[in-house]
């Protein structure tokens, strides 16, 4: 091998702090460049005994040609000493009502979840860069999203581990170069039909053209600060819903003072009820379902119910209700009253 060229060192040195050194950890790798870069800077550890590192290869046969791109990125992922390196395939239903990328995530993660079992791996490190962060931010901020969906990506989220945030997709490419790697170019990052595909390929170059070179630096700092924010927010917010939430009844059923809650300001408010929906056995509910709860606060109006996602159901206690002056989540199949 050539020269160690700073980003190796800078990539070798951000694996590093991610790494169990007690038990094992694995690296997702496809076979781009962005994850046989990561597979580079953890064979280092591994091969100094640091830290004990395999890999993992998921083929979601999605591409006619996906056994043989297994089949590479396995043997050179062998070739860096990684040891074990798993290769698995998983199931995609191109029809799936999220969509075909959905999909593919899903079957990826319980792909992931698989390795670890039977690895004992505590971690999988996955090889998103600071240019999947910057895709990340600008499709919250086209979705009108909150402040932690501008947060993107974290670097660290269970099991999780993205080291390589820090580093962009020239720096990965620069990485396999200086390690004799052929990463595999994937068709459908460059597939106008997907929106990420989009944005990388015609979205972010035209900003980077009309608006500033240094876009996606900028997108993906905004990612960083979003999270710190968001942070802190989320920690007021659980602090706030435990002295608000009342004990459930004998049914599951939740209640919050409408008078506190209406007090709070709006970002912990929204929190509040979110943390509350899904404590009653319900989904994150969105924007325009929180929104919709809110106005139960103003004691105006209908009283509800309003159906929230995972089967939750939200009423404002009337008059001649026990519950008067409380914000009630009913979860499924605990009764609630009529609007």
């Amino acid at each position: 091998m050539a020269a160690l060229p700073p980003v190796v060192g800078a990539a070798r040195r951000a694996v590093a702090e991610m790494l169990d050194p007690d038990r094992p950890n694995l690296v997702a790798c496809s076979g781009g460049a962005d994850s046989l870069a990561l597979a580079v800077a953890a064979a280092h550890p591994h091969r100094r005994g640091d830290a004990t590192v395999g890999a993992v290869v998921v083929d979601h046969r999605l591409h006619p040609d996906s056994a043989a791109v297994t089949a590479a990125a396995v043997d050179q992922l062998r070739g860096l000493g990684l040891e074990p390196v798993l290769s698995l395939t998983v199931d995609v239903d191109p029809d799936s009502p999220q969509g075909p990328e959905a999909a593919a995530r899903r079957a990826r993660y319980e792909a992931f979840s698989r390795s670890m079992a039977q690895t004992g791996a505590s971690r999988v490190l996955l090889a998103h860069t600071r240019d999947d962060q910057a895709e990340q931010v600008l499709l919250g901020l086209a979705r009108g999203s909150g402040t932690r969906s501008l947060a993107g990506m974290p670097a660290v989220r269970g099991p999780f581990r993205r080291p390589l945030l820090g580093l962009g997709r020239e720096d990965t490419e620069e990485i396999c170069r200086w390690a004799s790697l052929t990463p595999w170019q994937d068709p459908a990052n460059s597939d106008p039909q997907l929106l990420r595909s989009r944005v990388r390929t015609e979205i972010l170059p035209l900003l980077e053209e009309r608006l500033t070179p240094g876009v996606r630096q900028a997108l993906a700092r905004t990612a960083q600060i979003a999270a710190e924010d968001a942070d802190l927010l989320d920690a007021q917010a659980q602090d706030l819903f435990s002295q608000l939430m009342e004990d459930p009844d004998d049914v599951g059923r939740l209640r919050l003072p409408l008078d506190r809650l209406a007090e709070a300001p709006a970002a912990l408010r929204r929190r509040v009820i979110a943390l509350a929906v899904v404590a009653a056995g319900g989904a994150a509910p969105s924007f325009e379902r929180l929104r919709a709860v809110e106005s139960l606060l103003a004691r105006q109006g209908s009283a509800g119910p309003i159906q929230l996602e995972g089967h939750v159901a939200a009423h404002r206690g009337t008059h001649d209700s026990p519950d008067y002056g409380k914000l009630v989540l009913v979860p499924r199949g605990a009764a609630a009253p009529e609007s």
